[in-house]
């Protein structure tokens, strides 16, 4: 493991400790990362949900139908923009279910 050297000013290291209840740095910030994460991803499944529901059907059966004409209009500005915001929050949560496997 590759180890780096940082500064935190007086606040913010007062805030770790005293938010994640542990002396070591690098434990706090390493239950602060998990807990915002998994709020993060919690979010983000509540929004892929919104989507699933507005369509009937999952990201991947989505594209698929916006392909063989199944979705009226794929190009129009609220399908676009649909789906390229569900795309990103599918994304987004696979990153962060990914990092959050890298502070186990």
């Amino acid at each position: 493991m590759v180890t780096k050297s940082v500064s935190l000013s007086n606040p913010i290291y007062e805030i770790l400790q005293q938010t994640a209840g542990d002396s070591d740095i690098n434990d706090a910030l390493s239950k602060i990362l998990k807990d915002f994460f998994q709020l993060k991803i919690q979010v983000l499944q509540e929004k892929i949900l919104i989507y699933e529901k507005k369509y009937s059907m999952s990201f991947a059966e989505f594209e698929e139908a916006c392909k063989n004409g199944k979705i009226e209009n794929p190009y129009s500005y609220e399908i676009e923009k649909d789906n390229w915001d569900w795309e990103a929050s599918i994304t987004e949560m696979e990153d962060l279910m990914e990092y959050e496997q890298w502070l186990s």
